[in-house]
């Protein structure tokens, strides 16, 4: 399929990142066993950087809801599971009724990704509605979408590759789609000169089906696209050095730098991961950084987190600074291990014991 370009960034060329997107009613079923080629994990010529999955008919029972509002629902669960070895994190979702988005970006892209919005509107679009909608909606009429070049994904009988074969046959219909628009960006004027605005261009290098999945009467369908952008920020906002960390009794002494313009709060907060985490909840250990502050000097600062419940490991960890302002990450560490020695305890006697 040839690619579908908007329009082109202008000055040096930026960063580009591969990215995923998914859509398919589930019908209220759970997840399959295997879904690398959904994910396209088999694909070995592609690289993906993010994945934007849209879930709808998810089960949305008052009783799947309340386990849901306690738990992860399965079906972040298991896309957590698949994605988070591959140094996936869940980065933003929004769960509405019966409709679930979840954005995932590897983890070295996060302290790039800043405010991050998420916004759900139900349209009850589908079929060839979608297109006399286009014609009559000027909003609608801003998004593009790639050729329909496979069959219609719905209706099949589950389980199944055949269309409806029940009394009310329902014709097939191509009710999946994937549209994306790209925002427009305020323009630098009289008042504002030196507004800094993101350049960057979109292109759709595939747009499918999946007909092997039938737990749904619905096929998902998937679009990969290729986002080259120039990036507002060429450097994350903080720079955590754990190759500086050092320890005392149960605590680990982290240091930490700043840019001169980072928006920092009292609220803001470190957390501490093993290599391999889901989201950013998913720490071992936290810390605040206005509540913990050791010292501070020519933009070098220091706090002191609590490792005592840190069982002996060798496993490998990650530091991750959270911005209360920004609402993101802002920085991450390189992969490191606590060291032996930051594992000793102290018995009610008080002599130093090794952690078992």
């Amino acid at each position: 399929m040839a690619a579908v370009n908007a329009r082109k960034p202008t000055g040096p060329k930026g960063k580009q990142l591969s990215i995923h997107v998914v859509t398919w009613n589930v019908a209220s079923a759970a997840p399959p066993l295997d879904l690398n080629d959904l994910l396209q994990l088999n694909n070995q010529n592609l690289n993906l950087d993010m994945y934007v999955i849209g879930l709808q008919e998810m089960n949305s029972g008052i009783i799947s809801l309340l386990s849901d509002a306690a738990f992860k629902d399965p079906w972040s669960s298991f896309f957590m599971d698949v994605l988070s070895p591959l140094n996936f994190i869940k980065v933003s979702h929004v769960r509405m009724q019966g409709i679930l988005l979840l954005v995932f970006a590897k983890y070295q892209h996060l302290p790039y990704i800043q405010i991050l919005s998420t916004k759900s509107t139900p349209t009850g679009l589908f079929g060839f509605w979608l297109s006399i909608a286009k014609r009559h909606d000027p909003l609608l009429r801003e998004f593009q979408e790639g050729s329909l070049l496979f069959a219609p994904t719905y209706k099949f009988d589950r389980h199944s590759s055949d269309y409806d074969t029940s009394e009310k046959k329902r014709k097939p219909a191509w009710t999946d789609r994937i549209l994306w628009r790209l925002k427009r960006q305020p323009q630098a004027g009289p008042h504002t000169p030196h507004l800094l605005t993101p350049q960057f261009s979109l292109s759709l290098k595939s747009y499918e089906s999946h007909m092997t999945y039938s737990i749904s009467d619905h096929k998902p369908v998937t679009g990969t696209f290729d986002l080259e952008l120039k990036p507002l920020v060429s450097a994350p906002l903080i720079t955590l050095m754990p190759e500086d960390l050092w320890t005392m009794e149960n605590d680990m002494v982290v240091s930490y730098s700043s840019t001169p313009d980072f928006p920092s709060s009292s609220w803001d907060w470190i957390g501490l991961y093993k290599v391999g985490m889901c989201d950013i909840y998913d720490y071992v250990s936290y810390v605040w950084v206005g509540d913990n502050q050791i010292s501070f000097s020519d933009n070098l600062n220091q706090v002191y987190m609590d490792i005592s419940d840190i069982p002996k490991t060798e496993d490998q960890f990650l530091l991750c600074y959270y911005s209360n302002n920004l609402h993101s990450l802002v920085g991450i560490s390189k992969p490191f291990q606590i060291p032996p020695y930051a594992f000793v305890r102290e018995d009610p006697l008080g002599e130093a014991q090794p952690q078992i």
